[in-house]
């Protein structure tokens, strides 16, 4: 990926200061991961008003700071690692807290985590530019050596840059910033490999590269993309592999990252780890392995370090000003491969001294595999440099790695990459996929490195550019008919995806929110850069885009690019000076507008005016219908409801020139441009030719007399010869034998009277969009046979792809498959439109020119048995991987493979035979296997009760065991002799997931669970936990465990990326209903029948909701796993995980934002209360102590004592006789004092009381005066409360 795009945008502006020069010195412990460092940052102040720098520092302990030799006062520094996690206990629902916590630093623009006060006695005074002061900022850093050595630096180009680094940064007195600081665990930035216990894997480690912020986690600095400086880097690290584990021994385990066959698949090779002195994993052939340190800019010098003779000290200079984010290294046993031997001797005499040197880099036992991988990639650094302008660096490095998260990641004459694209000789898959990889990462040295984009939303032209000139290398490299056919297929799936999105500049700045835009962008952006290419070349005779590419980098390093950043005002701007057009339209459509044109042209012949009559229809996208949501996009679409992105507005018209080409009955090519502006263009278009069209029965003749030998004389000298291609199996015994169909005689009196061949629109490839021509199909088969444009050819095979089974169509597709003249892409794609007319109402007549084509080619004369293979043609090679792919296509009328499809595909699975060929066959049989499987899945299960009364009886069980036992087989064979990336377990892993979703073998998850285990092949691993989650297991609590424990704590960094995006794929499947699609609605009866049920009105409904509308998939994804307790455990488990970058953990809490509602509230975990125990010591006094049990249950409310009811007063009769009332006298009851209780205490002390032991003292004393009978009625018990509040009492858990 282009470098720059590793940025995480622009700072706000206003910033009022910049960097000009910081010098790095790190002593990194390898074993431990943590590092010791320093750092001298040169700010130049913009204005004498600076009162605080800005920087961005992670992970880092401040030790020391000072400000210009002083220490610095006053200072504010906010870790983000230490606030990634909440310190009480918290779960799901609070996700919103812990994201506001580090919502700084997760967001597009992250804040500056460090902030220097300035000190208020600190002058800052203006410079004169160019006074000797203000140059000796400039020449502070000196020229590279290595240029002035090899005559690469002039006087002319330091003048230059003086000048140009002056202006903008010496125009104050610059402030000297001076760090110290150690990061004891290093979490992020740098990736660690082979240095845990039982990884069999060769110690290495570098700088991990990401679309967010990485270069801040090892060392302080202002990581923005605009702030480019110089750089002066020391990295202090072990000499030796030995060295590195002087403190920790492990057991012999042996290497197996370098081995070519990927050994390091397998489980056998993992070893338990021991520590045990004097003894290391390693021989001492390996002990004694240099620890090659990589890094940004040209070597200094390497100095041992005189204290530890075990360390080795490497100083780095960049003498350009590069971003951070560019700024990479690497430690590790790497070999050393000089690529420059593999330049032809042509290209030495041209460049001479010019000619830049190119190392590769890999780790023991790959160097035959990077010498194969990197072929070409001296060849391209040459092509670049005399078509495009001089390297901007002194050298350029490769080096692969293990663990790496992109495929490339691009730093400053460093291009870091990952051991997935290396591949030995004999693997041919990979070959053109890689090697555009390759040379991507090598063009991002010129624009993506040396020349950034001025905005995010410029990034367009910086990937367009990048992939533009790559594709004019692999033009050069593999022809214009491989560069064509590309393009063609780029554009066709760019019409594709440009729908309901914003326009390619408005994406750019969408990159930090999804970096899928990433993948729209390098799709769209070459190609918009390849039409105006085309424009450019047309209008003005120039050479086009080329020259344009070549001025801009001339002018970044002449200085006219201010601080190499690319706008796209700028660009339009370039090319339209040296373009010598107006290309205001073509950009406000292509770049700042959204969407692909679509045209409908309609044609006819007027025999009066001798002109053809066409009309040209143009529309914007595709009718307006609902969408379906896909999992692989489900969270991108979620981002942008969220954030509020829509689609850019459609144009009402696309213009500009279209080429005409019609192809008259002479066969002579008439070229015509008219100029599209409005939605509907008629015009008429003169004929030329007075000569008739060239019957096809005539052509038959000529055929057939070349056939036996005999001179054909043409009836009439007015007759032209026309030779074209596909004019195979032309014979009376190859019709018959290969069934093949002529034009019939209407055909043939129609054609006869077309006054010419065909018309091309679009000839030459100005326009990326959709053509609909009305014509007919006769015509796309001239252009097929007679028209030497690949993508003309192209063009018509699409056309018979879509057209309905005929006999005739199947004999074209046949005959275009067998004639090895064609381009292999133009065979393959007919291969592929033949599956539409292999059907029974003609008598499977495509499927059996598949066959015929395959058993021609591919087996034994008049037998079904394959040759060995041979892959030496690559061509073939690639038409032999197409025909099975097709033929596993065909289904009959009911949707079903026929069992003659899977009987022609076990036999080619089976009697594969590469013995005796050069190169391996692991994707050949990758893809019979797969064929196999769909060919199984979509069949019927063998079963006891069978009504489908057609089905073959050879189709049993038997059958369908052997070809299940064959693709276990391959398994087998994979884990004594592995594959090219464990390929043949992956796909029979794949094969078994098929056929258990078609329900012909048992869903069992321990088919998958070995695989996912550390210690198998990356893909593997990747592969196996995508099979369980397609299967549905994500539901099964202890696989969902398992699933986010692995995602909380691999330290593949690389991995953890691939099950992000596999959780949101398997969310989103969930969410639209696709992993419960199978047997809904479906109720099974014993008896072996399936009843389908009708949902009502309400449930149609919102199942539609879920697979159209955000919101109905978000509710649905709510009510399904919102409260599934396992997934709330383990996924918190897996936030709280120290392993995870902020990245990674910003992710996750937007998944919980998808399925829990957020809840601002503290869980507060209280102790149990104890139980109290008295004891009575004797002189009126009682202990109270606490025991060891608990009360887990809460005290019964007390009710209040009710006394007996008090009886009326009775008439007491008096001595006297009279009767008085009176009350009966009450009894006195004592009661003791109230006891304070806890909930009387203040809530400070509620909870310590609870725990504390309180002892109590009850004393009954005579009351003074008191006479002893009245003791008991007037003295009151005294109660006394002693407190220890000392540590003891029940605290919020964490607080």
């Amino acid at each position: 990926m282009v470098g720059l795009l590793e940025s995480p945008g622009l700072p706000s502006s206003g910033l009022g200061y910049s960097i000009s020069h910081q010098k790095v010195e790190l002593d990194i412990d390898l074993l431990s991961r943590s590092l010791k460092g320093k750092t001298e940052i040169t700010v130049n102040p913009h204005s004498k008003d600076l009162r605080s720098v800005r920087l961005n520092c992670r992970q880092c302990q401040l030790k020391r700071l000072s400000v210009n030799g002083k220490p610095a006062t006053s200072m504010s520094y906010e870790e983000p690692y230490r606030n990634s996690k909440l310190s009480w206990r918290a779960g799901v629902y609070q996700y919103q807290m812990l994201r506001q916590r580090i919502e700084g630093q997760v967001r597009e623009h992250p804040e500056e985590e460090l902030i220097v006060n300035l000190p208020r006695n600190l002058r800052i005074d203006e410079l004169d530019p160019f006074s000797n002061e203000a140059l000796g900022v400039i020449l502070q850093v000196k020229p590279d050596s290595n240029k002035r050595e090899s005559g690469g630096g002039s006087i002319l180009d330091l003048a230059q840059t003086t000048k140009t680094t002056i202006e903008p940064t010496a125009r104050f007195t610059p402030i000297v910033l001076y760090i110290e600081f150690v990061i004891e665990k290093i979490r992020d930035g740098m990736q660690f490999v082979g240095w845990e216990d039982g990884d069999p894997r060769y110690p290495h480690a570098y700088t991990q590269k990401s679309l967010s912020i990485t270069t801040c986690c090892l060392f302080p600095c202002l990581e923005d993309i605009s702030s480019r400086c110089t750089w002066e880097i020391s990295i202090k690290c072990p000499r030796t592999l030995g060295d590195a584990f002087q403190i920790k021994n492990v057991t012999e385990i042996p290497i197996t990252n370098g081995l070519a066959n990927e050994a390091n698949g397998n489980d056998s090779h993992h070893t338990a780890s021991q520590h045990s002195e004097g003894s290391l994993g390693f021989n001492d052939e390996e002990k004694a392995l240099d620890l090659a340190v990589l890094c940004s800019g040209d070597l200094t010098d390497e100095i041992i370090d005189p204290v530890d003779p075990t360390k080795r000290t490497t100083s780095f200079l960049c003498s350009s000003a590069i971003a951070p984010q560019h700024i990479g290294f690497a430690i590790g046993p790497f070999e050393h491969i000089n690529l420059a031997q593999f330049r032809e001797s042509d290209e030495d005499e041209k460049l001479g001294q010019n000619a830049v040197p190119v190392h590769g880099f890999c780790l023991p036992g790959r160097v035959q595999d990077l010498k194969n991988t990197c072929l070409p990639i001296a060849k391209a650094i040459d092509f670049f440099t005399l078509t495009y302008g001089s390297y901007p660096f002194s050298s350029y490095k490769i080096c692969f790695v293990d663990d790496m998260i992109l495929d490339c990641a691009d730093t400053a004459s460093l291009s870091l990459c990952s051991n997935r694209l290396l591949f030995p000789e004999d693997i041919l898959e990979p070959l053109d996929q890689v090697t555009r990889q390759l040379v991507h990462a090598l063009a991002c040295q010129w624009i993506g490195i040396n020349i950034i984009p001025k905005e995010q939303a410029d990034t367009w032209a910086i990937v367009g550019i990048a992939y533009f000139i790559t594709d004019m290398f692999m033009k050069k490299l593999s022809g214009n008919n491989e560069y064509r056919y590309r393009q063609k297929k780029a554009a066709d799936r760019v019409c594709e995806l440009d729908v309901a999105r914003p326009s390619l500049y408005d994406t750019g700045a969408l990159i930090l929110q999804d970096p899928s835009q990433l993948e729209f962008i390098a799709t769209k952006a070459p190609l918009v850069l390849f039409i105006l290419d085309r424009r450019l070349a047309k209008a003005s005779g120039s050479s086009g885009l080329s020259r344009i590419i070549s001025r801009i980098f001339l002018n970044a390093k002449v200085g006219e690019l201010a601080t190499g950043a690319l706008a796209t005002p700028y660009f339009m701007k370039t090319c339209e000076k040296l373009g010598h057009a107006k290309l205001d339209t073509f950009f406000s459509q292509w770049v700042f507008g959204a969407g692909c044109p679509r045209f409908r042209v309609t044609q006819r012949f007027n025999k009066k005016k001798l002109v053809v009559e066409m009309m040209i229809q143009q529309y914007q996208g595709d009718p307006p219908i609902d969408r379906d949501l896909e999992k692989e996009t489900f969270i991108r679409d979620v981002k942008e409801e969220v954030n509020g992105v829509y689609a850019g507005p459609l144009q009402n018209v696309f213009t500009g020139p279209m080429t005409i080409r019609i192809h008259e009955a002479d066969g002579t090519p008439y070229e015509h441009i008219v100029e599209i502006k409005e939605a509907m263009t008629k015009f008429d278009i003169p004929y030329n030719t007075k000569y008739k069209r060239l019957k096809r029965s005539r052509r038959q003749r000529e055929r057939n007399a070349v056939g036996v030998g005999n001179d054909f004389v043409p009836e009439h000298q007015d007759d032209v010869l026309l030779y074209c291609l596909g004019d195979v199996l032309q014979s009376e015994d190859e019709i018959r034998e290969w069934k093949l169909v002529e034009w019939s005689k209407e055909d043939e009196d129609r054609m006869s009277q077309e006054s010419y061949e065909w018309i091309r629109m679009d000839a030459d490839f100005e326009w990326i969009c959709r053509m609909l021509i009305t014509m007919p199909g006769y015509m796309y088969l001239s252009q097929l046979q007679q028209d030497r444009d690949v993508v003309a050819q192209l063009e018509s095979i699409q056309f018979m792809s879509i057209q309905r089974e005929h006999p005739l169509v199947s004999t074209i597709l046949v005959r275009t498959l067998v004639d090895r003249r064609y381009f292999h892409g133009i065979r393959t794609a007919a291969a592929e439109a033949l599956v539409k007319h292999a059907k029974d109402e003609i008598d499977w007549r495509g499927l059996y020119h598949l066959e015929k084509a395959f058993q021609e080619f591919f087996c034994f004369s008049d037998s079904r048995m394959t040759r060995s293979n041979d892959f030496c043609d690559r061509a073939a090679y690639y038409v032999q991987c197409a025909i099975p792919r097709a033929i596993a296509r065909v289904r009959d009328n009911d949707g079903k493979a026929p069992f003659r499809v899977r009987s022609f595909l076990f036999e080619k699975l089976r009697y594969n035979d590469n013995a005796t060929n050069e190169f391996s066959d692991c994707h050949y049989v990758s893809i019979l296997m797969t064929a196999l499987a769909e060919t199984l899945g979509a069949s019927h299960a063998p079963s006891d009760i069978d009504f489908d009364m057609r089905e073959d009886t050879n189709d049993s069980f038997r059958f369908h065991k052997a070809c299940l036992d064959e693709i276990d087989r391959y398994r087998r064979i994979d884990e004594w002799i592995p594959s090219y990336h464990n390929i043949l377990t992956t796909t029979a892993l794949k094969c078994r997931k098929t056929l258990a979703k078609a329900g012909i073998i048992p869903t069992a998850a321990a088919d998958y669970l070995p695989y996912t285990r550390d210690g198998c092949l990356d893909e593997l691993r990747i592969s196996a936990f995508s099979n369980l989650m397609d299967l549905g297991f994500f539901k099964a609590d202890p696989i969902l465990r398992w699933f986010l424990f692995v995602l909380g704590t691999e330290p593949s960094a690389y991995i953890r990326q691939k099950m992000l995006l596999l959780l949101g794929n398997t969310l989103g499947a969930i969410a639209i209903g696709e992993s419960s699609a199978l047997g809904q609605g479906q109720i099974s009866q014993p008896d072996g029948l399936i009843i389908e049920q009708e949902s009502s009105t309400e449930a149609r409904q919102a199942d539609l909701a879920r697979k159209q509308t955000v919101a109905g998939a978000l509710a649905a994804l709510k009510t399904e796993l919102g409260e599934n307790l396992a997934l709330k455990e383990a996924l918190w488990e897996a936030i709280e995980s120290p392993v995870l970058s902020l990245r990674e953990l910003g992710e996750l809490l937007e998944i919980c934002s998808l399925l829990y509602t957020p809840e601002t509230s503290m869980l507060l975990v209280l102790r149990y209360p104890r139980y109290w125990s008295c004891r009575k010591t004797g002189r009126g006094k009682l202990t109270f102590s606490r025991t060891s049990k608990f009360r887990t249950t809460p005290i019964p409310p007390r009710r209040p004592l009710l006394s007996a009811p008090v009886p009326p007063p009775q008439p007491i009769k008096r001595e006297d006789g009279n009767q008085s009332t009176a009350t009966a006298p009450m009894r006195t009851l004592l009661k003791p004092p109230k006891r304070p209780g806890i909930s009387s205490l203040p809530p400070s002390l509620a909870a310590s009381a609870a725990a504390s032991t309180v002892a109590a003292t009850a004393t009954a004393t005579a009351a003074a005066g008191s006479p002893p009978s009245s003791q008991a009625e007037t003295v009151k018990p005294k109660l006394t409360l002693k407190l220890n509040l000392k540590g003891a009492g029940a605290r919020p858990a964490g607080t």
